[in-house]
């Protein structure tokens, strides 16, 4: 019998749907609240799949508590979806892109700079309108527009002033000239298992559904695909959420998620996801 432990810090509607879809193919399904455990470098490889399960789904919120969490599952020789190495880079806005861009994914034109002047001067390399996000993080949190000059120095003196050394890392990138809308794929493994737009609410630039973008279904071309598949490979694979956006020079990847949350697809693509989730898990438990 395959127990397949699923790790979460929010028990959303996802994790959820999950639970009842690998019930329903026979699956012991162990969940386990990231926020309440206590993991025992001693542990043997037994005690480790005792606690967990033969197969686990990492399905936390929190980039570092989920990358950390992996790490020790995977020292301990279990199986997590996704790897760390996976979980690593798609967790990090920055690493995603330099992979992007080395594996030639198109994706949008991006600088890093590291101080509130040196932020500055990336702004007049790339020009205005641009894009200034977080190098971790979702939601569409703390992902701001900068129209001109004087708004960017507003909103990089803020940045500058908050605690913490990732909000030292300044990641801006072009405006891209796209219709008000992007493209939400899940993939699993070599498959999309669905792809819809999202559309920006009323007086918003952000299509994110946490904030309004509402979703439609969105037909899966030969070039939507190809890059899609590409860019999932070039950060490792497995089960991710890869946003495209439509520009005048074709499709651009402008961000990877390593748990990627589904529901807005699933109201609107009729595919049932989570069940999907489930067999790519099973395939993978095969190997």
């Amino acid at each position: 019998m395959i127990c397949l432990g699923i790790i979460y810090d929010r028990l959303r509607w996802e994790e959820k749907e999950l639970s009842k879809s690998a019930d329903a193919r026979g699956l012991d399904v162990n969940r386990v609240d990231a926020k309440t455990i206590s993991l025992d470098s001693d542990w043997s490889s037994t005690d480790t799949q005792d606690k967990f399960g033969n197969i686990v789904l990492q399905r936390c919120i929190s980039y570092f508590r989920g990358l950390h969490t992996t790490a020790f599952l995977e020292s301990k020789g279990l199986k997590v979806i996704n790897s760390m190495d996976v979980a690593l880079t798609c967790g990090n806005k920055l690493l995603t892109t330099l992979k992007l861009e080395k594996a030639n994914v198109p994706t949008p034109r991006t600088l890093f700079s590291f101080t509130a002047e040196g932020a500055i001067e990336s702004l007049q390399t790339i020009g205005y309108p641009a894009v200034l996000k977080p190098v971790t993080g979702s939601w569409g949190r703390m992902v701001v527009k900068l129209n001109d000059k004087e708004t960017a120095q507003a909103m990089i003196e803020m940045r500058s002033k908050i605690e913490g050394p990732l909000n030292q890392i300044f990641y801006i990138q072009e405006m891209v000239d796209r219709p008000p809308r992007d493209i939400r794929t899940i993939v699993a493994g070599d498959k999309i298992v669905a792809s819809i737009y999202r559309h920006a609410s009323p007086g918003e630039w952000r299509t994110n559904v946490s904030i309004g973008g509402k979703g439609d279904i969105c037909k899966v071309t030969s070039e939507l695909e190809d890059v899609v598949l590409r860019a999932a490979d070039t950060v490792g694979g497995g089960l991710l959420g890869v946003d495209a956006m439509e520009s005048e020079n074709g499709i651009l990847i402008h961000e990877i998620n390593n748990t990627v949350e589904f529901k807005g697809a699933a109201s609107v693509c009729g595919v049932d996801i989570a069940n999907e989730i489930i067999s790519y898990i099973l395939a993978q438990n095969r190997r």
